[in-house]
């Protein structure tokens, strides 16, 4: 179900949830992800969306499953989709297909 209050995004949960709470440094993380710091810094402040092999990823680091990580990308792409004025005519312009069986 898709509200109108956005949802926590990848860098809030990331932080929040994960890198305070562990004290962890983005370096340290993106160390334990085999992946470029500026990789974990895009994640964290929201300048890069996670796939599913990053997804994959963060599920084995915070010992989650890799769904876990989509659904928050899931949602935040959804909200993003349905409050941005130019997605909404695109979607506005889409009609369903009259199908006769």
């Amino acid at each position: 179900m898709i509200t109108k209050r956005k949802p926590a995004s990848i860098g809030e949960i990331l932080n929040e949830e994960f890198i305070q709470p562990l004290s962890l440094t983005q370096g340290e993380l993106a160390d334990a992800m085999g992946v470029p710091r500026k990789h974990v810094n895009e994640l964290c402040n929201d300048r890069r969306a996670v796939t599913a092999s990053t997804a994959l990823i963060l599920a084995r680091v915070f010992d989650n499953s890799p769904e876990f990580w989509l659904n928050i990308q899931r949602r935040m792409d959804l909200w993003t989709a349905l409050n941005s004025p130019q997605e909404k005519l695109r979607i506005s312009r889409a009609r369903p297909l009259e199908i006769s069986i």
